[in-house]
Parts: C-alpha cells; sequence; structure tokens
C-alpha cells in the first residue's frame, strides 16, 4: 500500500512506515482533523473523534465523502459497553470489547449524540427520546475499520468513540490516492491493531543519568523511547541489580500525576512510587518501571472524566467502562522489554496486582516471587482500595 512520504528521511521498512502512519492520525484526531482507514477487506472510511465532532464538521466530513459515493452512511463507532450505558441497545450484540456502529434517519442526530458523549453530569448518560427514534445499531467487525477507529481514539487519549463515514467498499479503489488529493492522513487499520505491540518492541535506550533519591541515593534514570517519538518510559535503577543473577527486586508503576506529583488522597499511587524506591533502596539494588500509564492506559484527561464519574456514585473501575474503555488498559509488554534490555529477566516483583506477575510471565520474564506492596488507607481511598481488592484482584 502507497503511503504519503513527509520528506526524503522517511524510513523505509514496513514497520516504521506503519509506526510513523499511524502516531501521524492518532495526533489527527487529536487536533480535531479526520483519517482514511483502511479495513482488511478493501473497505475505506473516514474517522473523526467523536468529541471533536460539530455539526459544521459533520457537514464537511460527508461532503468530503459524498465526492466518492451518493449513497453516504454515517455512523457513530462506539464500544458496546458505552452504547448500553447510553440507552442505545446492543446488549446481545458481541462481547464486552465489541465496538458497534449506531446511525441514525436524521444524520445531524450523530452530532446531538457525540456532543453528549462528553456531558458528564450524571453517572449513567441517557439520551431524550426524540434523540433516540431511529438509530439502528449493529455489531462491527472485531478488526473492521470502526474497531480501528476506536482504537485510535484510545492512543490518542480521547473518548472512545468515532464518528465514520464511508467512503468505498471496493478493494480497487485508489485510497491512497484520494486521501492525497484530500490532504487527508491515511492509515491501514491493520497497523492500528498491532500499534502497541510494535512500538514496545522499539524501544530503546536515549539517555541514563545519575539522579540521587531521598532513600536511594545511589539510583540513576535511564529513559526509554519508541521509534514512533513516543512518549518515554523511565527506569529507575538503583545499586548494580542482577549481578550473579540474582532476582532483583523490580517494581512497575504507572505514572500518576495526582497522586506521584500532587499528593492526592484520592489513590494510594505517591505512596506506593515512594514506598517502593525506599524499599528498593534498603535492598540494596533494583528497578522501578516509571510506565508513562496514565490512569490505567486511558490517560490524564480522562482519568479527571473519571473521577467526575466517580463523584456522581461510580467506583473507580466502573467509571472506566461508563467512559467506554476497559477497566483497566494497560499494557506490559514494554516493561518486560525494559527488563530483558537491563539483563532481568528473573525477577521479584513488588505489586498486590496478580495480573502484572501473569502479564510479565507471558512475555518471558520469570517472577520468582510477589512482594506485597501495601499501605494504610486514608477516608478519601478507601473505597477505591476495597473496589481494588474485590474487583480486580489485588492482594493486600
Amino acid at each position: 500500500m502507497t503511503q504519503r512520504k513527509d520528506n526524503n528521511w522517511a524510513p523505509a521498512s514496513r514497520s516504521n512506515v506503519s509506526l510513523l502512519a499511524v502516531d501521524r492520525a492518532i495526533h489527527e484526531l487529536r487536533r480535531g482533523r479526520p483519517v482514511v482507514i483502511t479495513a482488511g477487506d478493501g473497505a475505506a472510511m473516514l474517522a473523526l473523534a467523536a468529541e471533536a465532532l460539530t455539526p459544521h464538521l459533520l457537514e464537511g466530513l460527508i461532503d468530503t465523502a459524498t465526492t466518492t459515493n451518493d449513497e453516504i452512511k454515517v455512523e457513530l463507532a462506539i464500544t458496546r459497553r458505552r452504547a448500553i450505558r447510553l440507552g442505545l441497545g446492543g446488549d446481545a450484540l458481541g462481547d464486552e470489547h465489541s465496538v458497534l456502529a449506531i446511525s441514525f434517519e436524521n444524520k445531524p442526530d450523530i452530532a446531538k449524540l457525540a456532543e453528549q458523549l462528553a456531558r458528564l453530569t450524571d453517572p449513567i448518560l441517557e439520551p431524550a427520546a426524540d434523540d433516540a427514534i431511529g438509530a439502528t445499531v449493529r455489531a462491527c467487525a472485531r478488526y473492521g475499520g470502526e474497531a480501528a477507529a476506536v482504537g485510535l481514539a484510545k492512543m490518542a487519549r480521547l473518548l472512545p468513540a468515532t464518528v465514520v463515514v464511508s467512503i468505498s467498499e471496493s478493494s480497487t479503489f485508489d485510497t491512497a490516492g484520494w486521501a492525497a488529493r484530500h490532504d487527508i492522513q491515511l492509515v491501514d487499520g491493520g497497523d492500528v491493531f498491532q500499534h502497541e505491540r510494535t512500538t514496545a518492541r522499539t524501544l530503546k535506550r536515549v539517555s541514563d543519568a545519575a539522579v540521587p533519591l531521598e532513600g536511594a541515593e545511589n539510583a540513576r534514570v535511564i529513559a526509554y523511547r519508541p521509534q514512533d517519538g513516543g512518549v518515554e518510559h523511565l527506569a529507575i535503577v538503583i545499586g548494580e541489580p542482577g549481578v550473579g543473577g540474582k532476582p532483583a527486586l523490580v517494581r512497575l508503576h504507572s505514572e500518576c500525576f495526582t497522586g506521584d506529583l500532587l499528593g492526592s488522597l484520592r489513590c494510594d499511587c505517591g505512596d506506593q512510587l515512594r514506598g517502593a524506591i525506599s524499599a528498593i533502596g534498603k535492598a540494596g539494588e533494583g528497578v522501578l518501571l516509571y510506565l508513562a500509564q496514565e490512569g490505567r492506559g486511558i490517560g490524564l484527561v480522562n482519568k479527571l472524566r473519571a473521577y467526575t464519574l466517580q463523584d456522581g456514585g461510580l467506583d473507580t473501575l466502573d467509571a472506566n467502562e461508563e467512559l467506554g474503555f476497559d477497566a483497566d488498559e494497560r499494557v506490559y509488554l514494554p516493561a518486560a522489554q525494559m527488563l530483558k534490555d537491563l539483563g532481568l529477566e528473573k525477577i521479584k516483583l513488588l505489586t498486590n496486582n496478580p495480573h502484572k506477575v501473569d502479564a510479565l510471565s507471558t512475555f518471558g520474564i520469570d517472577v520468582v516471587e510477589r512482594v506485597t506492596h501495601a499501605f494504610p488507607a486514608n477516608k478519601h481511598n478507601e473505597r477505591y482500595l476495597e473496589v481494588k481488592k474485590a474487583k480486580g484482584g489485588h492482594l493486600f
């Protein structure tokens, strides 16, 4: 498939081209611009982040797509759980991870529903009765263009909902040429589904410096960056872990701006971060991986949206699902890649979350021991910790 080139320095390998295309598509969605997505069956569609949609932009999408097809199909691609919470049905369609497409007899109703998606005044959002008239809901292919569009929105740390407009159902249509003529970024849906694994496998060290820490003065920080130039993950290395084949004490810590930096009492992240550094410092050696996975992988803005829903009565996991995300969107392949780069394939993991143990084991890291890592609750995070235990399977 032909890809647009930005300049003479464009990388030539297939993986690099796919990384570049997905990265560009992510940023286009964040700017409120559409992208063109191709699916394995030859279908092509325009996609725009739902939270960026306005009636004017919807009209523009339809006008642009009309250049290829007079029978325009406009749909809202949304996760199944979000469709159910919006009162639009979908209970019997697909599994909990499915993406559904919603269409209306009256196309402007798509813009009304997209606007409602960002309304967080109530724990459960239900459209007005007249908005639901004429709504048609269908299940999308698991690896189709609609699912790729929702996946892109997640990677962009936007609400997982996109407006999609069909361009062509024919594999003979020159999608690349059409996208280039309209100055719209083209991305292959298959590349979207492989993006997280591809970026994880391209992580490389880009800097390494001594950073004495309280409780661990013999620490250094190593930054890892993926080949697409995305956000960096950090390894805080204390002492000389792994010397002589001894299992290193390791903590996987997902970044938490509110807890780590501001000292928020809504979670235990700040306690866990500082406690892990202290524990590894006392042990004399080990590693804390500081992973760019804010809010269990949904990003800071969406985490704040989830907080609003929690204030309305939802718990920490249900709030993520209310927004249309999985309860936990984190991926631990980057952590495994960093540990392997550090020569640490046999570790003792400082965690209360058995899923981290299973995930690292899947990616070839031998977790010889799980070390409990718990801290006293306060009145603001008691329910949060209880939910982690009862519904998240955490072991305190």
